[in-house]
């Protein structure tokens, strides 16, 4: 079997240490591929769209990108274009991944379902900021990952609400301003039909006065205090009882965005136990040391069943019928 890796080629301000995390990731999962049999090249996706034209003999696309020179909101595009020319693609659909993308509308989705979401209100003027109830997070409404987060993006008064909110519309357009809910965090992740163990984020180790946070330091920042304080547990240590009610509420939104392949829902428990959905994110981080491979390993999994696992659940979807190009049609 001929599989393309795909990968985002990168943008003028990444780093070498950038570059150097994108690409270990997919020469992980290559070795994998290959020891199992696939051949398998590695495509760089860039604005051009050249790289399409690498995808005329592939068999099967794993997709590894997340955006488009940078720009994650661009995510759901690459998968779109691989949908059209009817090739299995790892993960979630382009609907499902921009639909999770983009928050505000992924919140009212859930809110239909009749599931747990903060409030939340949706900007792009300071001056457009309803009441909103304190202690409030202000994030970017159009992107993932956590960009955009940092200790500063929980507020406490109104006066620091609007500085915030003033200077992440300068920065993103579109905010998202929601109810800060403290408490544990929760990341239940999916593969194929198997739900893997709970994982928890334990906060001990934060810096003091730090709120209790998943910011773009805790994630992308090896060595930093925020990621020394943001340390996974799993399987992580709760009852049966709120066991079931994370679960229940992680599949329904699963469900709900029509996730398949992979992906990984975040829910935050308050001090009465009740769940309060964060995210759902598709596609997340697959690589060896990410919290899925974590999951994957407490599952009883090694790292080559989770990438072959998702290989298998890409193979499972009926794929659309490919798109004539430039066809008289």
């Amino acid at each position: 079997m001929k599989t393309t890796i795909l990968y985002d080629a990168g943008a003028d301000d990444w780093t070498a240490a950038d570059v150097r995390a994108v690409l270990e990731s997919c020469e992980a999962v290559a070795d994998v591929l290959t020891a199992a049999g696939h051949a398998v090249d590695l495509v760089p996706v860039r604005a051009d769209r050249a790289w399409m034209d690498a995808l005329g003999e592939t068999d099967l696309v794993f997709n590894l990108c997340e955006g488009i020179e940078g720009v994650s909101r661009l995510e759901y595009q690459v998968t779109a274009a691989v949908e059209l020319l009817g090739l299995p693609v790892t993960g979630t659909s382009a609907r499902t991944t921009a639909l999770c993308h983009r928050k505000p509308a992924l919140n009212a989705l859930l809110l239909g379902h009749g599931l747990p979401v903060p409030a939340w209100q949706e900007i792009q003027d300071a001056d457009a900021l309803d009441a909103a109830e304190l202690p409030a997070i202000v994030k970017p409404a159009e992107e993932d990952a956590s960009v955009g987060i940092d200790q500063g993006s929980v507020v406490t008064t109104r006066a620091a609400l609007v500085a915030r909110a003033e200077a992440m519309c300068r920065r993103f357009g579109r905010v998202i301003v929601q109810q800060y809910i403290p408490g544990r965090e929760f990341n239940i992740g999916f593969v194929g039909d198997d739900t893997l163990p709970i994982s928890e984020i334990d906060f001990g180790a934060m810096p003091d006065g730090a709120w209790p946070i998943v910011s773009f330091a805790a994630k992308w920042e090896p060595g930093s205090a925020e990621d020394r304080g943001t340390q996974p547990v799993c399987p992580a240590r709760v009852d049966a009882t709120l066991a079931d009610r994370l679960v229940d509420v992680a599949r329904r939104a699963w469900r709900a965005v029509d996730g398949h392949g992979y992906g990984r829902v975040d829910i935050r428990v308050d001090d009465q136990g009740r769940p309060w959905i964060l995210e759902v994110n598709p596609c997340p981080d697959a690589s060896p040391d990410a919290g899925l491979a974590n999951m994957a390993r407490a599952h009883g999994w090694s790292y080559d069943d989770l990438v072959l696992r998702i290989v298998g659940a890409a193979r499972s979807v009926q794929q659309p019928l490919p798109v004539a190009v430039g066809s008289d049609g």
